[in-house]
């Protein structure tokens, strides 16, 4: 089973599922608000999470991301969200013009730490973080490069 990326938001996971579904050309999307499920009577959520994004999945060109909105209530148990660095996604194409197509979309409101652009690792490399904050890198030749590095170490 492949490992997927799991964004959590604070109350705006359509806003960014409609963004990256748009960016990346997604192939299918699907979405289930709280309201799609039973609830519980004896703890109703309000409606302003009941709209919420409980469960998503976009997928794009062989790849899926999913996501969802922390509850506000919930947040007594889970702590705040952070938006942080410890996390990126990583896309990996051989294909640089569809890269770059991605690249560019992705980049609109957000900042380019390294644009796409041809480095001793990858043919192909650049860096951004999203109008959301989440974190994206970008290579070309990812597997070639630690394959050509792996073997070096033999």
């Amino acid at each position: 089973m492949p490992a997927i990326a799991y964004l959590n938001f604070d109350g705006i996971a359509e806003q960014v599922i409609d963004f990256y579904s748009e960016a990346l050309d997604a192939n299918e999307v699907k979405k289930v608000r709280f309201a799609d499920i039973p609830q519980d009577p004896n703890y109703p959520l309000p409606d302003n999470e009941l709209r919420m994004i409980m469960e998503s999945a976009i997928e794009f060109a062989g790849g899926k991301i999913m996501m969802s909105d922390m509850l506000p209530s919930m947040k007594a148990v889970t702590g705040e969200l952070v938006n942080g660095n410890n996390v990126w996604i990583s896309l990996v194409f051989a294909d640089k013009a569809l890269m770059g197509q991605y690249f560019g979309k992705l980049s609109v409101g957000g900042h380019v730490i390294m644009p796409l652009s041809d480095t001793p690792w990858s043919s192909c490399f650049g860096m951004l973080i999203d109008k959301f904050g989440v974190a994206w890198k970008f290579n070309s030749d990812a597997d070639l490069f630690l394959d050509r590095v792996m073997s070096g170490k033999k």
